[in-house]
């Protein structure tokens, strides 16, 4: 089974071409919709313990969260550290069970791969990609979202520039929709044809 590694920046795209994978056969598990039943489920004791006030009618508000750590960014470290393990449970789940569903690829949704180091444990790396402008329209066209916030988000990311560095396949999505889909088939197409081995050697 080929294990790929989708990643992107914020506001770059990433949903749309994950889902132009599933759209294709290929099975997608996306850490950023895992950390949202996270915050509904397993994380939120651990949350509340760690981010007292955060979690309200039984999840974490996302919004007193995010109020938190914009004023006390260290503490993002105490909150990778309560999920991130938790991600990396559910997407071992995952992929075990794509194995043993004979799935011939399958895709990691991370927009911390390289940060994470996440692309050491995957065969192939996809990188989707957009101009900064729409990137910035993008986001602060999101409920709730500011210009202080996003400064945040991508401060904590790599450049775009270096990720498309450190990609084996770029996916440009500040085009129009229709010929990023013609990339993302090829690219699917291309992989398709691949063996991996990162399933065996960093997941079983």
């Amino acid at each position: 089974m080929l294990i790929i590694g989708l990643t992107g920046s914020i506001g770059m795209g990433k949903s749309t071409v994950g889902k132009r994978f599933v759209e294709r056969g290929v099975e997608v598990i996306d850490a950023d919709l895992l950390v949202h039943e996270l915050y509904r489920g397993e994380a939120v004791g651990p949350i509340e313990a760690a981010f007292p006030g955060t979690v309200v009618d039984g999840e974490v508000d996302r919004v007193k969260l995010s109020a938190v750590l914009l004023k006390a960014p260290e503490m993002f470290k105490t909150l990778e550290a309560i999920v991130h393990p938790l991600v990396k449970a559910a997407e071992v789940r995952f992929l075990k069970a794509a194995a043993v569903g004979g799935a011939e690829c399958a895709a990691l949704d991370s927009p911390l791969l390289f940060e994470m180091h996440g692309d050491a444990r995957v065969d192939v790396t996809v990188v989707v990609s957009a101009p900064l402008e729409i990137q910035r329209k993008r986001v602060l066209e999101r409920p709730g979202m500011t210009t202080e916030k996003f400064e945040q988000i991508v401060s904590r990311q790599l450049p775009d520039e270096e990720k498309r560095r450190r990609a084996d396949f770029v996916v440009n999505t500040g085009q129009e929709l229709a010929q990023t889909l013609v990339e993302v088939d090829a690219i699917i197409d291309a992989l398709m044809i691949r063996k991996g081995t990162a399933y065996q050697n960093y997941w079983l």
